[in-house]
């Protein structure tokens, strides 16, 4: 039993050891906390930031919310690229954002996204997306936290289609994981972004909620109170017209490109 209990000891210093390294070369790169749903756009920017410099870019994923509270737990990001103004100003009460470099970076549109395979038009009234539910769901991100859903939320409500539509939802922690659902087939419909939509061959786009049904979707940037040096570098760079360009290409509406920035 107890040569059972030091090989159980052994392998978890060396697990430990193993995450403690892994976290120390983390820590070495600059590390930026962004909406999941700015995977495909930033993903490209950080390949051509580090075949242009050498440098090392780590980005982690995940829903606005999620971030911004890892964040004030002391997660050691350099940056904080939230999908949602208020998640913003939630880490800039927590005191780990710099309120002074905050910028409104890129804006985006909500969608309704339906699977490659689903046949006929779909509407934005209760007729035509209770049909094309049926007996299955509407997938959405959760709006009591995630900003994807707290859109969809207003957009639902502005358009009299909560009611008709809230027995009929399938919630999920981030927009990419309400896109996963409807590409995978297990929702028929799902309420997206406009970059997630463009970003995935496997749904089809099926209408666009107007403007006014929400509140701007705007996409704020900003560094941590602790951000390293080198990571200014970066944070400028996403502002150069390649940058902006990558946004606008993959579905973002971005500030006019200026000519003349690197």
């Amino acid at each position: 039993m107890r040569r059972i209990l030091r090989q159980f000891s052994s392998v978890c210093i060396f697990v430990i050891g193993l995450l403690c390294s892994n976290v120390a070369f983390a820590n070495d790169n600059v590390l930026v906390f962004a909406a999941s749903s700015m995977t495909t756009a930033l993903n490209e920017i950080v390949e051509q930031y580090e075949a242009k410099t050498g440098e090392k870019i780590t980005v982690s994923y995940g829903s606005s919310s999620a971030l911004a509270r890892q964040l004030a737990y002391g997660a050691p990001a350099d940056m904080y690229i939230s999908a949602n103004e208020k998640w913003m100003d939630y880490a800039i009460e927590q005191g780990v954002i710099d309120a002074s470099t905050r910028t409104d970076w890129v804006r985006n549109s909500l969608v309704l996204v339906a699977n490659k395979h689903s046949q006929g038009e779909v509407t934005l009234t209760p007729p035509s997306i209770l049909s094309a539910i049926g007996n299955s769901r509407l997938a959405i991100s959760d709006p009591n936290h995630v900003p994807a859903g707290i859109y969809g939320k207003e957009a639902l409500e502005y358009l009299n289609l909560w009611t008709q539509v809230e027995n009929k939802l399938a919630f999920s922690n981030s927009v990419r994981a309400t896109l996963a659902l409807v590409e995978r087939g297990e929702a028929p419909l799902g309420i997206v972004y406009y970059s997630d939509a463009i970003a995935s061959s496997n749904v089809n786009l099926a209408a666009t909620f107007p403007e006014r049904s929400h509140v701007p979707i705007v996409f704020p940037k900003a560094m941590s109170v602790h951000a390293k040096p080198e990571a200014d570098a970066f944070f400028r760079y996403l502002d150069s017209d390649v940058s902006l360009g990558i946004m606008k290409k993959n579905g973002f509406t971005v500030p006019a490109i200026a000519g003349g920035r690197d």
